[in-house]
């Protein structure tokens, strides 16, 4: 029961932060699709710690420097993410406004994506590795 209330928050949190990215873009006052190259890195942040999980055991050295790294690639993905609205808003390819509404969005994904990890991703037996 636990697994599933989380699952429907998650699904609402990624839902609430797709609309405030849909939002910077297509409301009329803005009308520039620029930010949706951010959907990109909502794409490619959890793949370094997914990898790094799955390549290594807990009891070696070498995990923890392999975790590391992931976390490290992972955080710059997600400045990156934050970073290319307030690009385009300085070079006046969108909106102030609408970089408002992208970084909302980011946040509340990026909050939706650590949520996700922290709720399914410990080895117990309900796990997002049996998906």
């Amino acid at each position: 029961l636990v697994g599933f209330a989380a699952l429907i928050s998650l699904s609402f949190g990624g839902a609430v932060g797709l609309m405030f990215l849909m939002l910077g873009c297509a409301l009329p006052i803005y009308n520039q699709y620029w930010p949706l190259f951010v959907l990109f890195f909502y794409i490619l942040s959890p793949i370094p710690y997914c990898i790094a999980r799955r390549l290594v055991d807990d009891t070696d050295a070498m995990s923890n420097a392999c975790k590391e790294l992931a976390i490290f690639l992972t955080t710059g993905i997600v400045v990156s993410a934050f970073g290319l609205p307030i690009v385009f808003a300085r070079a006046h390819l969108i909106a102030w406004g609408a970089c408002a509404l992208v970084l909302t969005g980011n946040t509340v994904i990026f909050a939706t994506i650590l949520g996700f990890f922290l709720v399914f991703g410990s080895n117990d037996d309900f796990s997002w590795q049996q998906w």
